[in-house]
């Protein structure tokens, strides 16, 4: 932050600039896929067999429905003063199998719901996700749980503050990555992630990293499900323009994920995850680095089986 004293154009410009970083902020919080701890699930573990082997399945005729809630709070001091925000949302989902792509699973996806609330300094500034809502794309996942390609879901569009965005980054992370081996209780593997947006007139790249442990065999919901308990890092960094201004982000997040998976269905079932971040947002028209913390709660659950 400068040393020099503000002039008057730039105190007045103080209310835009938070008024942008936290469009930009809140429009991440809007896409971003959560990861967050979880509380117990089902009934108590049973005994696990050595060698358990996890895979995602979709046999013909399976649609398997979710739905996502999310909540994010987030601090940025301007100056001494606090511009706070508050985001809320969620989604229905449908994945439906259709087929297979080479060795991989072809999964037709349909947006049943999808809502995103968000308040702060400047009241209201909840985007329009109305367009999206019914629309339907087709995306490619393998049987470890990669999304080899989720990018025909960047043609469904809404607008918020920022501009035009796309649903996109939901999708890019949906689903959790799954050992490329037989693995016993208390055995751990490591999964890394990344995905872009470069919606909203903003250039954004999220990357994780989950440190996951096989906790035990848990049943959720009638079915005998792997208990996965992941140790969550992420950075996150970007550049761009909002309402004028050129603004560059960096960041790093730290959390924890619980997620279920049913062993012999092949589905996954459940995860609950908390994560917060520690960012700062370089705003250059006004010399100044402002200081945000961002703390996301989530969940995710199978409502629906076919």
């Amino acid at each position: 932050m400068t040393d020099k004293p503000m002039t008057l154009a730039r105190t007045a410009r103080l209310p835009v600039a938070a008024l942008a970083v936290g469009l930009l902020l809140a429009g991440c919080a809007t896409q971003q896929t959560t990861y967050v701890v979880g509380e117990p699930a089902g009934e108590a573990p049973a005994a696990a067999p050595a060698g358990i082997v996890l895979e995602y399945k979709m046999p013909a005729g399976r649609a398997l429905t979710y739905t996502t809630s999310e909540e994010m709070a987030q601090v940025m001091d301007v100056m001494g003063q606090a511009a706070d925000m508050f985001m809320k949302g969620g989604g229905t989902f449908t994945f439906t199998a259709k087929g297979t792509k080479g060795q991989d699973l072809l999964l037709g996806v349909t947006i049943d719901d999808m809502s995103s609330t968000m308040s702060g300094p400047m009241g209201d500034m909840s985007p329009d996700m109305g367009p999206v809502k019914g629309k339907s794309f087709d995306m490619v996942l393998s049987p470890l749980g990669i999304e080899v390609d989720a990018s025909a879901a960047e043609a469904i569009t809404y607008e918020s503050a920022n501009g035009t965005s796309n649903v996109a980054p939901t999708f890019k992370l949906f689903f959790p990555d799954l050992p490329d081996r037989a693995i016993e209780i208390g055995d751990t593997w490591t999964s890394a992630a990344t995905a872009d947006d470069t919606s909203g007139g903003m250039n954004i790249k999220l990357g994780f990293e989950n440190v996951n442990t096989f906790e035990g065999l848990e049943i959720v919901d009638g079915m005998e499900c792997a208990r996965i308990k992941a140790a969550v890092t992420s950075t996150i960094s970007g550049t761009g323009s909002q309402q004028g201004m050129d603004m560059a982000l960096s960041g790093t997040g730290k959390g924890s994920e619980t997620w279920y998976f049913a062993v012999k269905e092949g589905i996954y079932v459940r995860s609950v995850s908390e994560l917060t971040y520690d960012m700062s947002i370089a705003v250059s028209a006004m010399g100044m680095t402002l200081p945000v913390t961002q703390t996301r709660k989530g969940e995710t659950k199978l409502v629906s089986k076919k």
